[in-house]
């Protein structure tokens, strides 16, 4: 394509973005200690901002007239991470709740289990509770807390956890205490001995070759799930191959399509590949420069 064709077709996807962006209906806005938290509308669609017009991406989102069903990608791959989970997982911890759909999902999948979520701010909680349905049970419960407060916390008293996924988010990117290896190594030390780590990350960024040889770093081999987003999920001992996951899928098939979620097609997107630079530097809390990496 020839450069003012280029030039031509960057503006007017530019001008579609602009138009899109001016169709969000603001519904609801408060400013807490961390962020502005914003709900917008647009269609029958609802989502939770921490940007104005949601420029830097959505925290959570719901469709008003399925409510049940999964709005975004990367909350069906982490559901995806349930597969790896035992038969029966007794104790789940979700840092960074959203709207709350993967807890009261993973409540409604998995009834028998503990899911304890973890949220710093409290005008997100608010939010999830007014805007976007979410309930809290004696079997789902929200602490407000920053999660790496919460893990040390649950390594001083020896607490297990079968299922840990790390979903917290600020206005930019995951926070950069919630990124090194000594973070993620606590998260190891609460996890029981076939414990699961599904992490939602960015799949392009600057970050993705640290971030890659830091989880590997800690926990070893790593499946990829990679849609908009990267989804890294891992088993304490060990991968399972690609014929459990299959088997497992049939399991959990008619619980993930209530949500939205395809388990075979999610199983495809399990990949093992090293897909990054193995070289990259390892974030550490002497070295974790988020806001400059992740550029």
């Amino acid at each position: 394509m020839k450069p003012f064709a280029l030039l031509i077709a960057a503006t007017a996807a530019l001008l579609l973005t602009a138009t899109a962006r001016a169709e969000l209906t603001l519904v609801h806005s408060e400013r807490s200690l961390y962020r502005e938290v914003l709900v917008y509308e647009q269609g029958s669609e609802r989502c939770m901002c921490f940007t104005r017009q949601c420029r830097i991406g959505r925290q959570s989102c719901i469709d008003l007239r399925r409510p049940d069903q999964f709005a975004l990608n990367y909350t069906r791959m982490m559901l995806a991470g349930t597969l790896f989970a035992s038969p029966d997982p007794k104790r789940i911890l979700i840092m960074g709740l959203g709207g709350g759909s993967i807890p009261t999902a993973l409540k409604t999948l998995l009834p028998n289990a503990q899911v304890d979520v973890v949220e710093i701010d409290p005008a997100v909680t608010r939010v999830a509770r007014k805007f976007f349905n979410f309930v809290e049970t004696p079997k789902l419960n929200v602490t407000e807390l920053d999660g790496r407060v919460f893990v040390k916390r649950a390594l001083r008293t020896g607490q297990k956890y079968d299922v840990v996924l790390l979903d917290a988010f600020d206005h930019e990117y995951i926070p950069e205490h919630l990124l090194t290896k000594e973070f993620l190594t606590e998260v190891k030390g609460i996890l029981g001995p076939r414990g699961v780590i599904v992490a939602n990350t960015f799949s392009l960024s600057k970050l993705y070759d640290h971030e890659s040889t830091t989880y590997a770093a800690v926990f070893g081999p790593f499946y990829n799930l990679t849609r908009e987003n990267r989804v890294i999920v891992t088993r304490m001992d060990g991968l399972p191959p690609m014929a459990e996951l299959r088997e497992r899928a049939v399991k959990f098939a008619p619980g993930l399509q209530r949500f939205g979620a395809n388990a075979g097609q999610l199983v495809e997107l399990f990949d093992p590949s090293v897909t990054w630079d193995t070289s990259a530097r390892v974030l550490t809390d002497q070295y974790s420069p988020a806001n400059l990496l992740n550029r």
